[in-house]
This record gives structure tokens, C-alpha cells and sequence, in this order.
């Protein structure tokens, strides 16, 4: 099932624009070279605790990966709401299970709303923002034995869909249901604590929970992308890659430029 989608133009930033209600802006981007990110990106806009979470990866890709995220997000939360990206006031949300302040990541802005979600994997990263509730997810497509191990893990109705599948399809399946749970948990705020066979995120977007979208997104040839928003479909969904020139030093994001697309499912 395809979902109509409509993208208008978005104003240029200046002293920030937030997204307008009805709206769903997807920004993706890949690690830079590893030759140059060292070198150009931006890390001096990053936390100390951004910094030492980037330093302590064993394979120095994933570090780049995670800063280049980071430095991302932060520029384009900053080119929303019209402050500099060091200065974006981040806070936690209550926990859904305990209430306590490590649920989900959120920025502290009263009216109107900005939510976002960050996701990055193996050289690739995805930020969802929108003024309604949203998690957004990137994965690498899983090998066999991911199939394999997490399979018997997911709801009922998942576990079935796989099951008349071949090899080829019962993989490219997983990766798409799998996506799509972790974007689901990551907008509830429960994260992989909330057990993955609790929620049909399969084929039938009937049988998915109810007061959700969920979206299927294109993110090149070795990773899979979707994302959950509260609500129904979205009136504008803009999809746009953010170029590596924008975490450098000097680099400039500009929230109205780069290709836009409309995707969904």
C-alpha cells in the first residue's frame, strides 16, 4: 500500500522555521571519507559526552559515523530553531515505564512543538523531524543469521509472513519488519524494553498499531529505513540527503535546499 504524500517547497532558514503541523521532514546522510573527517569535521560542537561516546568505539568508522550524526543533528535541530548548534537544549522525556528522565530524547521548546529522531548505522544516518511524536530507524540488511536468531523473537504475525517467504525474500522481509519496530519503540520511548513480539509491524499496514504511520523509506542499496509518526499520513513528507560539506568547519545547513522526494508505504 502507498500512501499519498504531498512535498511543497520549505522556507529558507534563517531565524528558524519549525515544521508546520501536517508536516514530516527526513533528512539521511552518509559517513565522510575517513581520510578527511578527522580533519574537517566539526567536533567542537559536539558535548564532552558526544565527544567521549565518539572516542570509545573500537573501529574508528563507527566513531566517525556517530560524530558525523551528531554534528548533523545538531546543525539542523540548531537551522530550526534558529540557535547555534552547541546551543540546541536538549532533555530527556519521562520514561514511559518508570516516568523517570531518560525516555526519549526531545529539545526543550515549549510552543509549538519540535520533535526529532536520530538513527545511525554502519555509515549511515537518518533524522526525523516534525512537530507530532516520531521515530525514525536505519539498519544495515541483516545476514542470515540475524533472520535466524531474531525471527522467533518477533509477534505471531511477523513470525508467520516469514514463514512462506524463500531465503532471499524471508531476509529482505526481517530487515523491512525490523526497521520499521525499532522506529515504532524508538517514537513510543521504550526502545527494544518493550518486548518485539508485543506489535505487529509487518505487510498489512491494518494490522499495525493503531494512531501510528509507519514508513518505509529508500536508503541505498545496504540499509533498510523507516519511520513511526503519531497520527495518520503526513500532508508533506520531505526526503533529503544532507551533504558531507554540512558537518564540516564552516559548513552551513540550510533546511530549504537540497533534492527533495516523497516516499512511503
Amino acid at each position: 500500500m502507498t500512501a499519498d504524500v504531498l512535498v511543497r517547497s520549505v522556507p529558507e532558514s534563517g531565524s528558524g522555521t519549525l515544521p508546520a503541523d501536517g508536516r514530516l521532514d527526513i533528512w539521511m546522510l552518509r559517513r565522510p571519507r575517513l581520510d578527511e573527517a578527522a580533519e574537517l569535521l566539526e567536533t567542537g560542537e559536539l558535548s564532552d559526552a558526544e565527544r567521549e561516546r565518539a572516542a570509545s568505539f573500537v573501529r574508528p568508522s563507527d566513531g566517525i559515523t556517530y560524530a558525523s550524526a551528531h554534528i548533523g543533528l545538531r546543525r539542523l535541530l540548531g537551522a530550526y530553531l534558529g540557535t547555534a548548534p552547541q546551543d540546541v537544549p536538549f532533555v530527556r522525556e519521562p520514561c514511559p515505564g518508570c516516568a523517570e528522565p531518560h525516555g526519549r530524547p526531545a529539545v526543550a521548546h515549549p510552543d509549538p512543538p519540535l520533535h526529532f529522531s536520530l538513527a545511525h548505522s554502519h555509515g549511515m544516518a537518518a533524522v526525523a523531524v516534525s512537530s507530532a511524536v516520531a521515530g525514525i530507524d536505519v539498519e544495515r540488511l541483516p545476514r542470515d543469521e540475524t533472520v535466524d536468531v531474531c525471527t522467533p523473537a518477533l509477534h505471531p504475525g511477523e513470525r508467520e509472513e516469514l514463514e512462506n517467504l524463500d531465503v532471499e525474500g524471508r531476509r529482505a522481509a526481517f530487515g523491512r519488519i525490523w526497521t520499521r519496530k525499532e522506529a515504532y519503540l524508538k517514537a513510543l520511548g521504550t526502545g527494544l524494553s518493550r518486548g518485539p513480539e508485543k506489535d505487529y509491524l509487518g505487510a498489512d499496514p491494518r494490522r499495525r498499531p493503531a494512531g501510528w504511520t509507519l514508513l518505509d523509506l529508500h536508503a541505498g542499496p545496504r540499509h533498510n529505513a523507516a519511520v513511526a509518526i503519531r497520527g495518520g499520513v503526513p500532508e508533506e513528507v520531505t526526503v533529503r540527503w544532507l551533504p558531507a560539506e554540512a558537518l564540516y568547519v564552516g559548513g552551513i545547513v540550510d533546511i530549504g535546499a537540497g533534492d527533495r522526494t516523497t516516499q512511503g508505504t
